[in-house]
């Protein structure tokens, strides 16, 4: 007989967890489903395994809505060692260059990093998630193959410089950067790592990296896995329920329609049904989170030039 298939509960909601460095993210998303004891779970957005901090998990009908989480900003802190270049733009990868950063001086490093702000192109790293015609450019890397990877357009909103160490000051030939960037989706933090590197002629990766935000989740509200361990024990997995956000979380930038109980029966069998409301909400195309009058999430709908909201995603009844 096969192992017992796991199945767990039907549970909905978002967990914000603070995920630990060394892991990936879907070792994370499963640790914290069998903590949950959830059926179905989904992460919005992978961190790499060098990497720490907010990583939000969607669980049962969530999933649903996760899409709007990878389409969102984020925002980082990152330390930049300069002068050490290596295959993967990060510290988990081998040294393929050094070259000495004395005599690099913290006011070179504000100049360079202008060139990185705003509307910019990159070369997505050959260690990405990327997929070419179906195989994570990842793989490929580790089999030694390198593809043509067009540049992608992204924007840094903000890159600010918090910390400057010398190669004098840490005693060695290369010096760190500590940056804060809030940038778009698709924005390799590794990329901007050696990308100043090389316009400062020393090369560059990334050492340390921590996600702070995530669309609308915040570190503030994050939860790490050894913290969620201990608050269980051996209890019950409801016991840890508290820490769930609603459904409505990832889509909290959407305004809020409340439908009159007819209505909302109809949008439920995925009707277009219409609404007074719909006129003050927004225009064609926007997107709205749909309640009925209980106050029961149903899902999100888009408002038609009709005067009718159209349901896009809905979330089943349990």
């Amino acid at each position: 007989m096969g192992r017992k298939r796991f199945k767990g509960r039907a549970l909905n909601g978002v967990l914000v967890l603070n995920k630990d460095g060394g892991m990936s993210s879907n070792d994370a998303l499963q640790q914290a489903k069998r903590l949950f004891f959830a059926a179905k779970a989904g992460h919005t957005g992978a961190l790499d395994p060098l990497a720490t901090g907010v990583l939000p998990i969607c669980f049962g009908e969530a999933t649903k809505f996760s899409q709007y989480l990878l389409d969102s900003d984020k925002r980082y802190r990152s330390t930049f060692c300069l002068g050490v270049s290596t295959e993967t733009g990060d510290a988990d990868g081998q040294v393929c260059a050094r070259t000495s950063a004395h005599g690099l001086e913290q006011a070179q490093v504000e100049t360079a990093l202008a060139a990185f702000r705003g509307d910019i192109k990159q070369v997505p790293s050959m260690y990405s998630a990327l997929k070419h015609n179906g195989q994570p450019l990842y793989k490929l890397a580790r089999q030694g193959i390198e593809v043509e990877r067009p540049a992608r357009a992204v924007s840094v909103y903000e890159l600010s410089l918090l910390g400057f160490r010398s190669a004098a000051e840490l005693g060695q030939d290369y010096a760190e950067v500590d940056v804060e960037v809030f940038c778009s989706k698709g924005t390799y933090i590794r990329s901007i790592a050696e990308d100043l590197g090389v316009s400062l002629g020393l090369g560059g990766h990334v050492s340390r990296l921590h996600r702070v935000a995530a669309g609308p989740f915040h570190e503030d509200q994050a939860v790490g896995l050894e913290a969620l361990r201990s608050e269980r024990g051996e209890g019950l997995a409801e016991s840890l329920d508290h820490h769930l956000l609603s459904m409505d979380t990832p889509v909290a930038q959407f305004a809020a329609l409340t439908l009159p109980e007819s209505s909302a029966y109809y949008f439920r069998q995925g009707n277009p049904v219409m609404d007074a409301q719909v006129y003050r909400l927004g225009e064609e195309g926007d997107m709205v989170r749909v309640f009925d009058q209980a106050g029961e999430f149903l899902g999100v709908g888009s408002l038609t030039d009709e005067g009718q909201v159209a349901p896009k995603r809905l979330v089943v009844a349990q």
